[in-house]
């Protein structure tokens, strides 16, 4: 071999043999960060679709474990059969009163078009409303045109009613992409249900990964949350709406799938189904005969008021939280996100105010020296307050 390859052989070794420079670990640990948001990026845009269900399915799986352990142990704990008579019933329950109301909804539009085609539709004479403050002469005044000319006082609030009812198309609208998420999500929690075990299993790994004992009392917590608020406000909202949308159909109210609607969106935040019913009750007082509208008037002052018997029983059972932490949280929640963020809210404003006492219970003097100062404080003289002799 000649000398200049040998040279060049033994320059390339000695190059090969220099410690390498080390990476920059800023730069290693942004690379790893960005590729990590990518991916988990591209999860949530693949699974979007599917938020809400998903969401949806786990506050049913969790609200509803009692009844379905209650199922499981009637099916001999097969937990398959047991998940489909659950997912059964629970579209059977929702379902069949949706078609009951939904049915009287397109009735009522038909009837109401088919006054407006034939003239045949008449509004009754209002009673005296002077005495109603605000808005009582105006409204009666408004009646007595409906009731003598009610094609040109349509037309005079042709505005108003073009608002109403793009509001209505949307509120139907949103009620049947709801109607589908709910039956996804019963699918899915039926889903969950068959596979309770995994998922408790997950949730404590979760709980213990973030916060070790207290992480699993959290998960706890929020378990019960979830079945608070889902007994609490909404269960009774539902409940309130069934029974309300039941008399309006027993009692001949047009649309009173509708009414119903509205209804459970009153009483979900904390309004009642009050202000739904009292026009009802007086409709039907100047359109049916005596022993329907004092029938259904009993029935209305009965469902609007269960709500201050059930709701104390059910709101905050089960949690280790006050109640007015559940409801301010649950309402809150509404406000801002909607009504799933009743169960959002309340978990959240649940947990932190966890969080807030063992944070005091942490900061707070221990219990012997805070009694032993308390009792140094009151045995010793008051000051003076003049500051004199």
């Amino acid at each position: 071999m000649s000398d200049a390859a040998t040279t060049d052989t033994q320059a390339h070794l000695r190059q090969s043999q220099r410690p390498r420079a080390k990476p920059d670990p800023a730069v290693e640990a942004a690379i790893r960060i960005g590729l990590l948001a990518a991916l988990l990026l591209l999860c949530y845009r693949i699974i979007e679709p599917f938020v809400v269900p998903i969401a949806w399915g786990i506050i049913l799986a969790v609200a509803t474990w009692p009844g379905y352990r209650r199922l499981l142990g009637l099916l001999r704990g097969r937990s398959v059969p047991a998940s489909v008579a659950f997912v059964v019933i629970a579209l059977l329950v929702l379902l069949v009163p949706v078609a009951m109301l939904s049915g009287t909804v397109v009735h009522g539009a038909e009837w109401l078009a088919q006054g407006f085609e034939t003239g045949d539709l008449k509004v009754p004479p209002p009673p005296d409303l002077s005495g109603v403050p605000l808005f009582g002469p105006e409204l009666e005044s408004l009646w007595r045109d409906a009731s003598t000319n009610i094609q040109d006082t349509l037309r005079a609030l042709e505005p108003q009613l073009k608002a109403l009812g793009g509001w209505l198309l949307h509120l139907a609208t949103s009620a049947g992409m709801g109607l589908l998420h709910f039956v996804m999500a019963i699918v899915i929690a039926g889903v969950l249900l068959a596979k309770s075990d995994t998922g408790r299993r997950a949730a404590d790994a979760i709980g213990w990964r973030l916060a070790g004992t207290r992480g699993l009392r959290f998960v706890r917590l929020s378990e019960g949350v979830v079945r608070s608020v889902s007994r609490g406000i909404l269960g009774v909202a539902l409940i309130q709406a069934v029974l309300a949308g039941l008399g309006m159909l027993a009692a001949g109210v047009p649309m009173a799938g509708l009414w119903a609607l509205v209804a459970l969106l009153f009483a979900v935040v904390q309004i009642g189904a009050f202000p739904v019913l009292l026009p009802v009750m007086i409709y039907l007082f100047y359109t049916a005969d005596l022993t329907t509208a004092v029938l259904f008037a009993l029935w209305a002052l009965f469902v609007g008021s269960i709500d201050n018997v059930l709701k104390p029983m059910l709101l905050g059972r089960g949690a280790s939280v006050p109640m007015p932490v559940i409801f301010i949280g649950a309402i809150g929640g509404f406000i801002a996100a909607g009504i799933i963020g009743l169960f959002v809210g309340a978990v959240i404003l649940a947990l932190g105010y966890e969080l807030f006492l063992a944070w005091l219970a942490e900061v707070a003097p221990p219990g012997a020296e805070y009694r032993a100062e308390m009792a140094s404080e009151t045995s010793s003289p008051a000051a003076d307050p003049a500051g004199g002799d």
